[in-house]
């Protein structure tokens, strides 16, 4: 494998460590189901660049991302921290996906997760989908909307959202 590669592997999944940091150091602003959700992304990354995982672990990776994506929304509808949670869960789920189309080729890697990005499948297109959108969806509330927290909470959310931008991007850039 390219050191660039690998280092960009790495750097998403630090990306993905920062994010879930930050999530949990902001603990009362974000809901346990936020919390949880940041946290599972980031384990995921991690194993995912540390090497290879054989296809049904992988299935189960993604399995365990999807659960994840739909607890990181339960039960906060109408409440302040609604939007960030949703957020969240489609970074689970945008995960999810890319585990998916990696453990359909035999194994589950970072390289092996984000092979195909060329737009010739179904999963590499919602990948491509998810990841745009969280990239658009973290630049119109950090710049065009109203912060619904403030002070550390607010920066520290901020952060969180940057850093789970940023690592889509390299996660998908690196394909």
């Amino acid at each position: 494998m390219d050191h660039a590669l690998a280092a960009a592997h790495w750097l998403t999944a630090g990306a993905a460590l920062a994010s879930a940091a930050a999530c949990v150091a902001a603990w009362r602003a974000v809901p346990w189901q936020g919390r949880q959700s940041a946290l599972a992304s980031a384990a995921a990354m991690l194993a995912l660049a540390a090497g290879e995982v054989p296809a049904g672990i992988g299935l189960l990776l993604g399995a365990a991302l999807l659960v994840s994506a739909m607890l990181g929304t339960a039960g906060v509808r109408g409440t302040t921290a609604a939007a960030t949670c949703c957020h969240r869960a489609v970074g689970s789920l945008v995960m999810a996906v890319c585990v998916f189309q990696g453990a359909s080729g035999g194994t589950a890697s970072a390289p092996t997760a984000h092979a195909g990005h060329g737009l010739t499948g179904v999963l590499a297109v919602l990948g491509t989908v998810g990841v745009v959108g969280i990239v658009v969806w973290t630049v119109v509330t950090q710049w065009f909307m109203e912060p619904v927290h403030r002070g550390r909470a607010g920066r520290l959310l901020a952060l969180e959202s940057w850093a789970m931008a940023a690592g889509m991007a390299m996660m998908h850039a690196a394909a």
